[in-house]
């Protein structure tokens, strides 16, 4: 990287679009992949009533979504007769290893980081961090997508969703912007 150049000029916007998609989309792909059968279960008895009063049933890649974002300490709001409740599944779980959902984001964008390092071949640990920050445009544009994609139900009952607002700012800016800058500047030690 040129250290003559601004920090626009230094950091990897390509490298980082890829590594960025390549966090979200792989983030996701675990979660599915380790969860889906579990969330389909915890959605069985949800889906029977709601396809008893006529509706559509969620689909288990909407409540893996869910997973997802709580696994960036994204809440999902659930509308309700007494109001909107916000719940995280991952933390209200029964045992089990769905703890582990929190390591999934924050290490893939470690990754994503130190990748974008690497291939810009960051010099020292602060053009290695101003490289690993080129992650969060493409995170936090999938995030926010994210988490309208994931909305399930319309109308006058409201729809359950990932808090847009943190979705936004905590999933989609801080989390690719700390994990992606230390990933980036981890992989400026890398010759």
């Amino acid at each position: 990287m040129s250290a003559t150049g601004g920090v626009t000029d230094r950091i990897p916007f390509g490298a980082g679009v890829v590594a960025g998609v390549a966090a979200y989309v792989l983030g996701y792909l675990v979660t599915y992949v380790w969860q889906s059968d579990a969330v389909r279960e915890r959605l069985s008895s949800i889906n029977f009533l709601v396809e008893l009063l006529g509706g559509d049933p969620i689909p288990a890649w909407t409540g893996v979504g869910w997973y997802f974002y709580n696994a960036h300490y994204v809440d999902v709001l659930v509308p309700g007769f007494g109001g909107t409740r916000t719940e995280n599944f991952v933390a209200s779980a029964d045992g089990g290893n769905l703890a582990l959902l929190y390591v999934v984001p924050p290490l893939l964008l470690l990754l994503a980081g130190l990748a974008v390092s690497v291939v810009s071949s960051a010099r020292d640990a602060s053009d290695g961090a101003l490289a690993g920050l080129a992650v969060v445009p493409a995170y936090l544009l999938l995030a926010v997508v994210g988490a309208f994609v994931f909305a399930y139900g319309t109308g006058d009952g409201g729809s359950v969703h990932p808090d847009y607002v943190t979705a936004t700012l905590l999933a989609g800016v801080v989390y690719p912007a700390v994990f992606g800058a230390v990933g980036g500047a981890v992989g400026s030690l890398i010759d």
